[in-house]
């Protein structure tokens, strides 16, 4: 009925706009006390509470790998990449060195142990790509983490940071270091240009309203259609991906 079309304003006549409001509110509301059908969502506690990982790929991991595969042509010459050399092993082209840094001591494959927002122990000028994937969100002094990576690529060196939007706390993390930021694009974008300067920075994100449903429930990504799993809205960043060159000079 035209009293529910969307824009039906620009086709009906005011006059006749004032006696069809009664029957356009009676067809809304009835629509609001329908509620809709939830099946196995209408639940408070998620399907499976580790990310999805007990039913498969959890859907952030998807964007994650997007994201770094994307721009896997900067994962060059010498690497610095957080706990494993996951994304330089399966990316990279060209990589003549990999360090890893972690913020503990404990992990055997680290090279480097130190807090990114303190750090003279890692060199300066010496990375041509550093690979930070889901780990700003657990640092509370991010302009002083962004700093160091700035200062530790060598020019024309380049960053390829991930960090949440739409997730839920990850408890160990949380507990060891403090979860204190999750990030939209803008904010991860301004962050980041405080250190590389406008102009070197960008930054993307990943997700709609149904992959940010279903990573928040638990659902992997097979649970998904790819079409879905791949629609963008930026209303609703589940991952957002950080480009960031160091200029030379």
């Amino acid at each position: 009925m035209i009293a529910a079309l969307t824009g039906w304003r620009r086709f009906v006549p005011a006059s006749a706009r004032r006696r069809l409001r009664p029957l356009r509110s009676a067809v809304v509301e009835r629509r609001r006390r329908r509620p809709p059908r939830l099946g196995d969502l209408r639940r408070v506690t998620p399907i499976d509470p580790n990310w999805g990982f007990e039913r498969g790929t959890p859907i952030d991991r998807v964007y994650v790998e997007q994201f770094v595969s994307a721009n896997a042509a900067d994962i060059r010459g010498r690497v610095l990449e957080i706990a494993a050399p996951d994304y330089t092993t399966r990316f990279g082209r060209g990589v003549e060195r990999v360090d890893i840094l972690m913020a503990t001591a404990g992990n055997p494959q680290a090279t480097i142990v130190g807090d990114l927002t303190d750090a003279p122990q890692i060199p300066s000028d010496a990375f041509d790509c550093a690979i930070v994937t889901q780990t700003l969100q657990f640092v509370y002094d991010i302009r002083a983490a962004l700093a160091t990576l700035h200062r530790t690529l060598a020019p024309g060196g380049v960053l390829l940071a991930t960090v949440p939007g739409i997730t839920k706390i990850s408890p160990p993390e949380d507990e060891e270091y403090g979860e204190w930021w999750h990030f939209t694009a803008r904010s991860a974008q301004r962050l980041a240009e405080e250190a590389f300067g406008a102009g070197n920075v960008e930054a993307r994100s990943y997700g709609n309203v149904l992959s940010a449903t279903g990573f928040l429930y638990g659902l992997a990504a097979s649970d998904l259609k790819a079409e879905e799993l791949a629609a963008h809205d930026r209303l609703y960043e589940v991952i957002v991906g950080v480009r960031a060159v160091k200029r030379p000079g």
